[in-house]
């Protein structure tokens, strides 16, 4: 594998998504054992989960993940650093890298963060999500349940609807699900679609219907009730209205076709309550394959990734 951190999904090649896919698959394995979920990869490993946003699914699983594969895992939130006495973030990834750190995972509401850290530590640093730019490990997930229903991912189509303009959600899966061959097309609000998003080869459009039309993959995202009030869109029933994935919209998409969401729903208006209980709903089997990426990201990393002196 070339990757030393895992940063985002631009520019990685075919063969370290499939290689962390392939490893994901493997590592799955041990979520389905009964009472004892360990092995020993990382024994002796330090893995430090670095979190200055809120989060349930991506920390809770990357602390998961660590303890399965018998790592030394500490968390460490922002409110508790010593960013909050002051401390430059810099000075305090060089602090958990003196303390013989393996990985560092972190999240941060600033895009780039996570490089500036990478660039200034011993350790593998791996991005849990930084600012608008990317969230490599939830597109990887995505990917994996992709692959796990559909048995491949080259040629399918796959629609993504929603606040795209601030989705780093939509930006890792644009890169990654191009570079394993996908068609990926774009749906929301003009007011929520970078003005330049085409350059990236995708296809966007204004409504929804257009963007579902005979998709194999669905796919809401979380629309941040926060930029409602600066006046992006009306209302939260309008957008429902005109944005929202309902069984009639899931209609016009291949009849099996699977419905994914990063999570947290906010039932009813990304998604209609039918489509997320309904049977093409696969966001539990997206929480799942999550700890499965992160035991293949940390496997891999732990032991490959970091400076190499």
């Amino acid at each position: 594998m070339s990757m030393t951190h895992l940063l985002g999904l631009k520019d990685v090649p075919y063969e370290d998504i499939k290689q962390i896919l392939d490893t994901a698959f493997e590592m799955k394995e041990i979520l389905g054992r009964g009472e004892i979920k360990k092995k020993d990869n990382l024994n002796g490993k330090s893995i430090i989960t670095l979190f200055f946003e809120n989060s349930t699914r991506t920390r809770l699983s990357f602390e998961l993940a660590s303890k399965y594969l018998g790592a030394v895992a500490a968390n460490i939130a922002a409110s508790g650093s010593s960013v909050a006495k002051g401390e430059t973030l810099i000075d305090t990834a060089k602090t958990i890298d003196s303390m013989a750190a393996d990985v560092i995972i972190m999240r941060h509401s600033s895009s780039g963060a996570a490089k500036l850290i990478a660039d200034n530590v011993n350790a593998a640093v791996v991005n849990a999500g930084d600012g608008m730019n990317e969230h490599p490990t939830q597109a990887l997930l995505d990917m994996m349940t992709i692959r796990e229903n559909k048995g491949h991912i080259d040629g399918l189509k796959v629609a993504i609807i929603g606040d795209i303009k601030h989705s780093r959600v939509a930006r890792s899966n644009i890169y990654g699900l191009h570079t394993m061959g996908a068609e990926v097309v774009l749906g929301g609000p003009s007011t929520l679609m970078p003005s330049n998003i085409e350059g990236l080869g995708v296809k966007a459009y204004y409504n929804v219907e257009d963007a579902i039309k005979d998709a194999d993959v669905v796919m809401g995202l979380r629309i941040q009730l926060e930029r409602q009030k600066s006046g992006m869109f009306p209302t939260i029933r309008e957008y429902s209205k005109f944005f929202g994935i309902d069984e009639k919209r899931l209609k016009l998409a291949k009849p099996d076709a699977i419905v994914l969401h990063p999570g947290p729903v906010n039932r009813g208006v990304e998604l209609s309550v039918p489509v997320i209980d309904g049977k093409q709903s696969l966001i539990n089997e997206q929480v799942t394959n999550g700890v499965a990426v992160r035991l293949a990201v940390l496997d891999i990393l732990a032991n490959n990734g970091g400076k190499k002196n």
